[in-house]
């Protein structure tokens, strides 16, 4: 074992420890929240993705992220309620050619092998006060969209973040 791979499993670690203290604290900050049972609809922003060059991206996630969003929520959507506005801060989606080795560089300057959505769950009021927060980073392996070297892997890659960002973040929001 090579000192690459001892640095990436200690950054393997440092990410593990600081989703589980992201969890926590996500928790704490839902707790303080009234639970909410029906959403009135649901919306993804990407305002400030497309702010930093996000361009075709950010559309490409905004659509994947909405219908995996009304898809997870689908029993909770219609009627009255708050509405469910996911706002995406940043989406990375980090060069994957096929391993976990360190390519001869020593491990040092490169971009990891994991693909990453940040963004916050706003349940917002029909008066438009928002009601809950909810902070939430995503994270999966670069090789989720498959094969590194098929045009369409970057395209499967987005379709996979924002469903396990869907996912995770039906369980996360309160129920009635």
């Amino acid at each position: 074992m090579g000192r690459g791979s001892a640095v990436m499993r200690m950054a393997g670690r440092i990410a593990g420890v600081a989703i589980l203290c992201l969890t926590f604290a996500q928790a704490a900050v839902l707790q303080a929240a009234p639970g909410f049972g029906r959403i009135a609809s649901v919306r993804v922003d990407v305002r400030p993705m497309l702010a930093l060059g996000g361009g075709a991206q950010a559309e490409a996630l905004r659509a994947d992220l909405t219908a995996s969003l009304r898809q997870t929520f689908a029993d909770r959507i219609g009627g009255r309620g708050p509405s469910l506005v996911v706002v995406v801060r940043s989406l990375s989606l980090n060069a994957y050619a096929g391993g976990q080795g360190d390519g001869g560089r020593g491990g040092l300057g490169g971009g990891g092998s994991n693909d990453y959505l940040d963004g916050e769950a706003l349940l917002v009021g029909a008066d438009g006060q928002v009601l809950a927060r909810h902070p939430q980073l995503s994270v999966l392996p670069s090789s989720s969209g498959g094969a590194w070297y098929d045009p369409a892997s970057e395209r499967r890659r987005i379709a996979a973040i924002a469903e396990q960002y869907a996912q995770w973040l039906v369980r996360m929001l309160p129920v009635e």
